[in-house]
């Protein structure tokens, strides 16, 4: 019987890595695939998560323990609902600008 690992658990984050960094360089995956003994999906996975505007692969983590993931998305639901009320506040900022120009002051010249 064949056993599937998590391909994260073979691979250290620097190896994934240097493979990225291979690929770009020009060589090609299946010869990367051959040559270091992983399957060659597997290199072009990371390199088209390594894509540029992502984080590289070595400050990604592996995995999340509970309590991080529990705390991912709390931080996540809090953004949003930060998110939420500065576009109120900017709408209600950007109303209340406009109707001070429309209001007569006592000073006008």
């Amino acid at each position: 019987m064949r056993h599937h690992r998590n391909p994260k658990s073979l691979y250290p984050p620097e190896f994934r890595q240097q493979m990225v960094e291979l690929v770009a360089c020009g060589r090609r995956p299946n010869e990367l695939a051959k040559e270091f003994g992983c399957h060659e999906t597997s290199i072009l996975s990371w390199a088209r998560i390594a894509r540029p505007g992502t984080p590289s692969l070595a400050s990604l983590p592996a995995a999340l323990h509970d309590s991080e993931r529990a705390e991912l998305l709390a931080l996540r639901k809090e953004n949003r609902q930060i998110k939420l009320e500065r576009d109120i506040l900017a709408k209600a900022a950007a109303w209340f600008a406009g109707r001070s120009e429309q209001t007569p002051t006592a000073f006008t010249r």
